[in-house]
């Protein structure tokens, strides 16, 4: 039975501030090969004190900038200005999920002020894309958390509609001149449905927490139906990773070996412990989500670069060989989840979370500003040390998420 999750206890942010301390604590050094209970209690500490710093100080600084996103390059900065955006909406998300953690009030209070601004409503100008549901997370999440039903009615509205006139196009990425909405489409004609790695992460958690709050399980039948169509066309089962597109199933990097994206595998792979936590009990497809979840991560603990970052092109590290940090942030959090939740319980992937979050932290500027994230694309891209997005801030925030909670 679809339900709305309790209420969260809230305390004030002071609260939280007063939890973070003015610098990251390490652990003692110890003559034994394997660490004792006391030293990894420690470590489990400065961790622990680390992702409250490190959450605290990018959100705060990210919501400062949000009136001066100078920063980001003009190709995409209006989009980035824009709440309703994707780019915007990833950030709060990963608030969302900060605020479930950390119960800092304030963070809620200003998603609540923001989602009031934009009148609870998605973008219009393509109804079917999942980029434009995105937003959709934050208002229904709010409904869960304050009550408040008209978070997610003008989304209802939307899903309605596409309920009562539901795509029939292929999954292949063609050209959008074979398709009337290709002018909003942008890439292909199929993204009226979820064609593409990325769209996986935007859509379905939206109208799965849509059955969650109503009560109707119509809007998650259809979206779980669309989840499996294209995870199962997607997905490469030899190597545990995701295709971003099917211009990619026969795309081969400089090396030779397979394009699979960085970033487009961390969305999926985020995607799954989110639509995992707010699956209704019993619901019949949660042990295959599991059962993805650990095929995809198999597949991603394989390629963790020796600086802790993943490769922007998992296959081919040399494509590019600075870190990236919105896809390390959000595979460091799916894995930290899964280690959390007692999915993943050899230590080989607890070194291996811990190894992403100290990657993370040095990606971090001491004001909180995220550092070393691709900017919006759809392959592995260079990457500047000085490249920031809303979206990686969002990676950083689910992944303390989990990191505050580590044992």
């Amino acid at each position: 039975m679809y339900k709305i999750t309790k209420k969260l206890a809230l305390v004030p942010l002071a609260v939280s501030l007063a939890l973070v301390g003015c610098g990251q604590e390490t652990s003692q050094s110890t003559k034994s090969a394997t660490p004792t209970v006391e030293a990894k209690a420690s470590s489990a500490k400065a961790i622990n004190k680390s992702a409250f710093d490190i959450a605290t100080r990018t959100a705060q600084w990210q919501i400062e900038q949000l009136g001066n996103l100078s920063y980001i390059p003009e190709s995409h900065r209006a989009k980035s200005e824009n709440a309703k955006f994707w780019i915007q909406a990833v950030f709060y998300i990963g608030l969302t999920k900060w605020v479930e953690t950390s119960k800092d009030q304030n963070f809620l209070e200003f998603m609540a002020k923001i989602a009031k601004n934009e009148n609870y409503e998605l973008l219009l100008e393509r109804p079917y894309h999942a980029d434009d549901h995105t937003i959709g997370q934050t208002y229904l999440w709010l409904t869960e958390q304050t009550g408040n039903k008209d978070a997610y009615k003008p989304t209802q509205a939307v899903f309605d509609m596409i309920l009562a006139n539901k795509p029939n196009v292929g999954l292949e990425m063609l050209d959008s001149t074979a398709s009337g909405h290709g002018k909003v489409h942008l890439e292909g004609n199929c993204q009226t449905r979820w064609c593409w790695a990325d769209a996986l992460f935007m859509a379905p958690r939206t109208w799965l927490k849509m059955s969650n709050v109503t009560g109707d399980p119509k809007y998650f039948d259809y979206a779980d139906k669309e989840f499996w169509a294209s995870a199962d066309y997607l997905f490469s089962d030899e190597y545990g990773l995701f295709f971003r597109d099917s211009r990619y199933f026969d795309m081969k990097s400089d090396n030779g070996a397979p394009v699979f994206w960085g970033r487009g595998n961390g969305w999926v792979f985020a995607a799954l412990p989110l639509i995992i936590d707010d699956l209704p009990e019993g619901h019949p497809s949660r042990d295959r989500y599991i059962e993805l979840y650990k095929k995809n991560a198999e597949g991603l603990m394989k390629l963790q670069s020796a600086n802790g970052y993943w490769p922007a092109s998992l296959m081919d590290p040399n494509k590019v060989k600075t870190p990236e940090v919105s896809g390390t942030g959000f595979i460091t959090y799916g894995l930290a989840w899964g280690v959390n939740n007692g999915i993943l319980t050899d230590q080989n992937s607890k070194d291996i979370v811990e190894k992403g979050w100290a990657a993370i932290e040095k990606a971090i500027s001491p004001n909180g500003r995220v550092n070393w994230v691709q900017q919006v694309g759809k392959s592995p891209d260079p990457v500047k040390e000085s490249d920031s997005q809303l979206y990686g801030v969002g990676a950083v925030l689910l992944a303390a998420a989990e990191m505050a909670k580590w044992q």
